[in-house]
């Protein structure tokens, strides 16, 4: 009687990961929304958390000055010299050219030591008043990352046109906000290319830094949808717009995760 052939699996290869495994038995699944998220979320498993922001930081200096105008190569070696820095996207305002930034640092006391120490010799520099905000960024990583937030590894689909700034004037520990049911809301919205979730240091205030794909796009969003979420809230809010593009040379120039 002839015997069967048995079919054996080849030995794994060596330098066959285990993600690669993964990675191959996934190939055949066309792109989605949540497989991206998912791989987004292995890659990042893997990576060296070393360099994770712990904290952010959000600037704007009560000035007009056209960014191109502005001394942000000066201003941009300095900063980079700030202890615990890791990357900064700067901000240019759509509509009164003020200049500002969202920077990542490796601490929070690194974080509030900026905006004590270092920070404010810049706009007196100028001979302005300023804003500054700290956030909490380990407690926002998993939301954040699950709206393709490039600060947490996410790969950016795209570079961005403009950035949202919010922040409401609420009090909630972000454990205890409702981000999971807000954010498959959040995904939908026209032109949105991945948010990063704000959580105020001391004061639990609940904001974000949302990339879009064009300035009309932000502008639909800050001035229409937005201010109808913080109503349902029932709260005070504050939104900005910046561009994006004015500001994409200096920001790749300190690392910016948009630009990778």
């Amino acid at each position: 009687m002839k015997k069967e052939k048995v079919l054996q699996t080849p030995p794994m290869k060596a330098g066959f990961t285990r993600r690669a495994a993964i990675v191959g038995a996934l190939a055949g699944v066309v792109a989605s929304a949540p497989f991206t998220r998912a791989l987004a979320q292995l890659n990042q498993s893997e990576k060296d958390t070393s360099m994770q922001p712990k904290a952010f930081v959000y600037t704007e200096i009560q000035i007009s000055v056209p960014f191109g105008d502005s001394p942000w190569r000066q201003i941009s070696e300095t900063i980079r010299k700030q202890p615990g820095f890791l990357n900064k996207t700067w901000l240019s305002g759509v509509g009164n050219n003020s200049l500002g930034g969202f920077y990542a640092f490796d601490s929070i006391e690194n974080a509030q030591r900026f905006v004590t120490e270092y920070f404010p010799t810049e706009p007196r520099a100028f001979g302005a008043a300023h804003n500054t905000r700290i956030f909490d960024a380990e407690v926002v990583s998993e939301a954040s990352l699950d709206l393709g937030s490039p600060h947490f590894g996410a790969q950016p689909s795209q570079a961005p046109a403009a950035f949202v700034y919010t922040e409401v004037q609420i009090n909630v520990p972000f454990d205890k906000a409702p981000w999971r049911d807000r954010n498959p809301v959040l995904r939908k919205t026209p032109g949105l290319i991945s948010k990063t979730w704000l959580s105020g240091l001391h004061t639990n205030t609940l904001g974000g830094i949302d990339a879009f794909d064009t300035i009309e796009s932000a502008r639909t969003f800050a001035i229409d949808a937005f201010p109808e979420t913080a109503a349902r809230m029932n709260a005070a809010f504050y939104t900005r717009i910046f561009d994006a593009k004015m500001t994409e040379e200096a920001s790749r120039f300190l690392n910016s995760p948009y630009y990778t």
